[in-house]
């Protein structure tokens, strides 16, 4: 039926609604046919009204809670709640889901609705969905709601969802398709929110990240980068909004802190207002704090303002300096020390006092800066007492030794725990790593009462985060399979249910194995195998869930490593008395079981009489899953495939990864030992982290199949890649250089996070005596000399390992790195902080070490900070 007939239907609804029926009204809501539901309520008694929104309301609640509302049925639906619910609070506990879409133009139809009805609500309505925002609600839920205030003269709510909405929605604003758009600063001038939103830019954690959006006119090459700053500067030149405010909200703003990159807008907006010396003046304190405290680019422009104020108290100068002159970050206390140079030639009465301030540098931990500040300080008199190196003692590595792995937590045995744990699960955007867990007091507790469990499940599942839904552009998504076996446990048996179970348990199990083909069929060559064994074992428990007296799952880990104590899966077994074994289940339970296992065990597996028993005797017999061999090569990207070539644009132009095979004579059945390099998905996908407890004892196996991941941290910019490092770090079994590889990418990795974790892998490893220092540093000096790994993110991690108790292994690792960096045909940025470092682990340990080309750069003429460098390491190893 076309529009104009569902309007010209108006009549014949407005007899049904006034007789007592709601005729075709919510099928109208479904379709979206906002405007036909608005005719139809026009006129409509104030107690009819009612009547329908208590049938709406019923109505409502039957409906799926997953379902998701389109912009047209959620328009459609804002009408008839305005149309019809008595208040505000009833109209937000429809509208106020996420679920529901609300855009701007829906705001005038509804506002038309409840000016003919009568409603003077709509400023509270809007409150009360903005008090309902989430982090996953759009920018268009805040225009309907902004539309609305506008529209009633109200105040908009100033929490922090909605400054962050109301920014996204100046970044993106509802009309952002009709022609070029609408400079930035013109938006802001127009909209009536701002007087409102513009002091809480200063004060919401995290803000700033967003506001250094760019507005992209023809292309991204055509676009206004810092486009929010320049408004506002702009702005402030105009006198529309106060540029004291401005200035001090920034100030403010870095001496409260937060994430460096969201710090950066505040440092690039204070650069554009371009303070004068007045303003700075009146500031110096702020701007003294901000050099001794904040990150290092606001210490920078403080710093670099500071300096040029002509009458700044020269004690308040050395004040601060003792403070800066202890930073970490070297190019800060460089120009402090410039600083003070000038400032001791400028005022020799004060020499002496200004050496003595210079002198605090020559404990500094970076030798060139210890260098540095020794011969300012014995330019202008002093001589500092301590000039050696920060270190004196020789020694070698003093790492404690790793404790052993912790046991797991113990099994859930309450259904409201279970609860508990299964909305704590869903909350997260990724599962946690007590899956296990849950998935084992899921089994347990639905067999024994399964309708208790599926009561106490229901509302936890339909209030699950959206982001749940299935991800299909990450073939390792598992979200949806995990979801449909909660809803699934304790369910009534439904046919249709029980069958796609099985044929999803079907499709991941070869019916016609060979000893040429593994057993896990392989749907995408991009998933590792492992988390196809976790697919497999995923849809087993879905076929067997609700059956009733199941002891539990045979797999559950018993160390939070996920190894799997050998006597344990004996007595499960045993429990199980005749109740056949889940093939995935127990194949799982043997990959988490030790390398090494005493006889004894393997008789009283055998002794137990049944298949499963058996099973496990001959695999602790058989010596279990046998370490592959591993190699690595360099893996070229593959020609682009067309425009929306994701896999093409994900992989750098060259990248090193690991390759398996099983060893001569093993029969690899479910394909765990063979990987191709370069065939795994290059995405970050969300369920990596689970992979080192599937095979706790093949660390290597599963760094090999998470390299592309751990490399895109540092080729590709990519967060979160390294974080399962320190997983892996803590299960069992060589890690190879697939794991020596994969701290390297990590070492080099574009955000913090990343890094640390990497760092934390190998002071671990190291610990354990299970770390190649020389195979990873000429991995870094490889990936340096090519571009690919930037060594001013390395030296960070490593002077922190250096400083944790590994000067040697730190070492051995720069003196592999070294000789490829130095021979690169561009010298890699960093390199002369790796030399720092590299003079300072082996002054450190007393150990001497061979670099092969350190003599030539040593030996070449100049005074570059390289040749300086590599004359100082130089002279250091000649010592020994």
């Amino acid at each position: 039926m076309t529009r104009t007939g569902i309007i010209e239907g108006t009549a014949r609804r407005q007899r049904e609604l006034a007789a007592g029926g709601t005729g075709d009204l919510f099928d109208l809501v479904i379709k979206g046919h906002a405007e036909a539901i608005a005719a139809a309520l026009a006129g409509l008694p104030e107690q009819r009204r009612r009547e329908i929104g208590r049938e709406l309301t019923t109505w409502f609640k039957k409906r799926d809670r997953n379902a998701w509302w389109a912009e047209q049925p959620g328009s459609a639906l804002a009408v008839l709640v305005v149309g019809c619910l008595p208040t505000a609070a009833q109209a937000a506990a429809i509208l106020g889901r996420d679920a529901v879409t609300l855009h701007a133009r829906a705001a005038d139809l509804v506002r038309a609705v409840a000016e003919e009805r009568g409603v003077d609500w709509l400023g509270d309505l809007a409150h009360r969905l903005a008090a309902r925002f989430t982090q996953q609600s759009w920018t268009g839920r805040w225009q309907f709601v902004a539309a609305l205030l506008r529209a009633e003269g109200a105040a908009p709510p100033t929490d922090d969802r909605s400054v962050q909405l109301w920014l996204r929605a100046v970044e993106f604003p509802a009309d952002r398709h009709r022609g070029r758009p609408v400079p930035v600063a013109d938006r802001l001038r127009g909209d009536p929110f701002l007087p409102h939103m513009l002091p809480r830019l200063f004060e919401v954690d995290g803000i700033g990240t967003q506001m250094m959006f760019a507005v992209v006119h023809r292309s991204w090459e055509d676009r206004e980068r810092h486009a929010l700053p320049t408004a506002l500067a702009q702005l402030a030149a105009e006198q529309v909004v106060d540029r004291a405010t401005l200035i001090d909200g920034a100030i403010g703003r870095l001496l409260r802190g937060d994430r460096p990159a969201a710090l950066r807008a505040f440092t690039t907006l204070l650069g554009l207002l371009a303070p004068s010396d007045t303003e700075i003046t009146a500031r110096r304190v702020d701007y003294l704090r901000l050099l001794t405290d904040a990150p290092a680019p606001a210490a920078t422009m403080a710093q670099q303002a500071l300096r040029e104020l002509p009458d700044l108290a020269l004690e308040s100068v050395l004040d601060a300096s003792g403070q800066v002159l202890g930073r970490a970050e070297k190019a800060v206390v460089r120009a402090q020390l410039t600083w003070l140079d000038r400032l001791a030639r400028q005022h020799p009465g004060q020499a002496a006092a200004i050496a003595e301030v210079i002198a605090v540098a020559a404990a500094h931990p970076a030798v060139e800066l210890r260098d540095r500040a020794i011969a300012l300080a014995a330019r202008h008199g002093v001589a500092p007492a301590e000039a050696g190196p920060a270190v004196a003692e020789p020694r070698g590595d003093d790492l404690p030794v790793p404790p052993p792995p912790a046991a797991a937590p113990a099994p859930i045995t309450d259904v409201d725990e279970l609860a508990e744990e299964v909305a704590v699960l869903l909350g997260r955007p990724a599962p946690g790593t007590g899956l296990d867990r849950v998935l084992d007091g899921l089994v347990r507790l639905t067999a024994a009462d399964g309708p208790r469990v599926h009561a106490a499940l229901t509302p936890v599942v339909e209030r699950r985060h959206w982001s749940w839904a299935e991800q299909r552009h990450d073939p390792c998504c598992l979200r949806a399979l995990v979801v449909d076996l909660f809803q699934t446990a304790g369910a009534r048996p439904k046919p249709q249910r029980r069958s796609r179970w099985e044929a999803l348990l079907a499709a991941v199990r070869r019916s016609d194995a060979t000893p040429s083909a593994p057993e896990l069929v392989a749907i995408d060559p991009r998933v590792p195998p492992a988390h196809r064994l976790l697919r497999a074992r995923l849809t087993e428990i879905g076929v067997h869930l609700n059956e009733p007296g199941h002891p539990g799952l045979l797999a559950t880990p018993t160390s939070a490593n996920g190894l799997l104590d050998p006597l344990a899966l004996v007595e499960r077994l045993a429990l199980l008395g005749d109740r056949a074994a889940g093939h995935w289940d127990l194949t799982q339970a043997l990959l988490r079981l030790p390398a090494t296992v005493e006889e004894a065990v393997a008789e009283k597996a055998a002794a137990l009489g049944t298949p499963a028993g058996q099973r496990l005797a001959a695999w602790l017999r058989g010596g279990g899953l046998p370490q592959p061999v591993m190699w690595v090569e360099t893996v070229h990207r593959r020609p682009s495939q067309g425009r929306h070539d994701w896999e093409f644009y994900l992989m750098p132009p060259e990248r090193m990864l690991a390759g398996l095979r099983p060893p001569e004579g093993y029969h690899d059945r479910y394909g765990l030992l063979t990987t191709e390099p370069g065939t795994l998905w290059a995405g970050h996908h969300e369920w990596a982290h689970l992979w080192p407890a599937i095979l706790p004892g093949h660390r290597g196996v599963v760094a090999a199949y998470t390299l592309p991941m751990v490399a895109a941290t540092a080729d590709r910019d990519q967060a979160g890649g390294a974080a399962l490092l320190p997983l892996l770090a803590e299960g069992t079994g060589p890690g190879g250089m697939a794991l020596d590889l994969a701290v390297a990418y990590g070492l080099g990795a574009r955000h913090a996070a990343d890094r640390v974790a990497a760092l934390d892998a190998l002071l671990a490893l190291a610990a354990q005596g299970d770390f190649d220092a020389t195979f990873c540093g000429q991995r870094v000096g490889q990936l340096a000399a090519t571009q690919v790994l930037k060594l001013s993110r390395v030296v960070e991690p490593l002077r922190d390992a250096a400083q944790a108790g590994a000067p040697l292994t730190v070492w051995r690792l720069l003196a592999a790195a070294l000789p490829v960096a130095l021979a690169a045909s561009t010298t890699p940025r960093g390199l002369p902080d790796l030399l720092t470092l590299a003079t300072e682990t082996a002054t450190t340990t007393g150990v001497r070490i061979e670099v092969p080309g350190l003599a030539e750069v040593a030996g070449r003429g100049g005074s570059s900070r390289l040749v300086t460098e590599a004359r100082r390491l130089h002279r250091t190893l000649r010592v020994g």
